[in-house]
């Protein structure tokens, strides 16, 4: 017997005949699915840097899926995690990720209503948002924060300084401050992302040094694969702590959770098991009094579904927005493969809700199919440290 087939009659309406993927520039991996009597659903499966090996794992979601009962969306999410043996993981959970996204914005176009009626309705009219600025020094930060206050932001994200060892001199803490400062002095409320770079003896002094100039959050100040190094670090500052990018289940959150050791979960709708998954990961910190607030420096349609769980999710608290100048896109920014790019004009830090029907966003399939043609991948430059060793990105 196989277990994953349908357990029920399927009708053509609802029968999965056809799944497939796209990469795209600059780095996204957009998955489109269609049923037998011709409805469309559209999710983004993109994980920066591996795009091969997650469209590989397509090869098992297709050979487990097609035929499937399209609605039977919860069936499908455990089958693929659970069937594989092997679980979890970037790779398997972006591609998952991006089918149930898909899954969801097909259901609910069929129904003709938004993703968050179907999650139980929304709980706020708006959501906020902040967008990220960089820069090596803090001109460079102050001129980004200018131009993310002119797209309508009032909050913003940066990184907390370009490098820094594993000991370091103290000139780096204070460069820290003076960043934030530069930025703060714009009237912005600013998010310190320290990408998991610095290390329990630096980090002890950051947390010090930051205390009094109230960053709106700390995020990363290490990396998540320490979590009693974050519940020492948790335990030394009243700064809200934030992490989560890199966990990609209810089940990788669970130890941060029982540490009492953050303050704002940021699951990505890409790689964390997308709209089911992080509705879950969301109820789930609610029980524990931690807030999230998505990761997403990615293309429209993993931020689309944010703005689904960000709508109907009471504990959401503010959205991570890649809108025009994040990073390094070559011109393939949030709205270039959209036809409706209006849905996230951003107006006094805030994004009107969504209210299209499935993820609320309009793909220009041609100019899809036409960039993934001859996409060439991505790769996380190697950042290296002035003694030449390899630093996180």
């Amino acid at each position: 017997m196989d277990t994953a087939a349908p357990l029920s009659t399927v009708t053509a309406q609802t029968k999965l005949r056809k799944i497939e993927t796209f990469a795209v520039p600059p780095r996204w991996l957009f998955v489109r699915i269609e049923t037998e009597d011709g409805a469309v659903g559209w999710g983004e499966a993109s994980l920066e840097g591996h795009t091969e090996a997650t469209q590989a794992a397509f090869a098992e979601i297709r050979e487990r899926f097609i035929g499937h009962d399209a609605d039977r969306i919860e069936d499908m999410w455990q089958v693929f995690y659970r069937l594989g043996f092997y679980r979890g993981g970037p790779v398997l959970m972006s591609a998952l990720s991006g089918f149930d996204q898909a899954l969801w914005d097909l259901k609910a176009r069929r129904l003709g209503v938004p993703v968050w009626q179907l999650l139980g309705g929304r709980v706020r009219d708006r959501v906020q948002v902040y967008a990220w600025i960089g820069g090596d020094r803090p001109s460079d930060v102050v001129d980004a924060g200018k131009a993310r206050l002119a797209q309508g932001f009032k909050a913003v994200k940066m990184n907390s300084s370009e490098d820094m060892g594993w000991l370091d001199s103290p000139k780096v803490i204070d460069g820290v401050c003076d960043r934030l400062t530069s930025v703060q002095a714009l009237g912005l409320d600013v998010g310190l992302d320290f990408h998991g770079r610095v290390h329990k003896p630096m980090a002890r002094q950051i947390a010090h040094a930051l205390e009094p100039l109230r960053p709106l959050f700390i995020e990363e100040p290490l990396l998540s694969e320490h979590p009693e190094a974050i519940a020492q670090f948790a335990n030394m500052t009243s700064t809200p702590v934030a992490l989560g990018e890199r966990l990609y289940s209810r089940w990788d959150f669970k130890p941060f959770f029982e540490r009492a050791c953050v303050d704002i979960i940021q699951p990505d709708l890409s790689h964390a098991g997308g709209i089911s998954e992080v509705k879950r990961i969301a109820a789930m910190a609610e029980a524990y009094d931690v807030a999230i607030a998505p990761h997403c420096p990615l293309g429209p349609l993993a931020m689309a579904a944010c703005f689904q769980i960000g709508i109907s999710t009471p504990n959401h608290v503010i959205q991570e927005m890649s809108l025009g100048i994040h990073y390094n896109t070559n011109g393939h920014d949030l709205l270039f493969y959209m036809k409706n790019p209006e849905v996230f004009d951003v107006k006094d830090g805030y994004v009107e809700a969504l209210t299209g029907p499935g993820l609320g966003v309009e793909i220009d399939e041609d100019k899809v199919r036409e960039m993934a043609k001859d996409c060439p991948p991505w790769r996380n430059p190697a950042w290296r440290g002035p003694d030449g060793y390899v630093r996180e990105w």
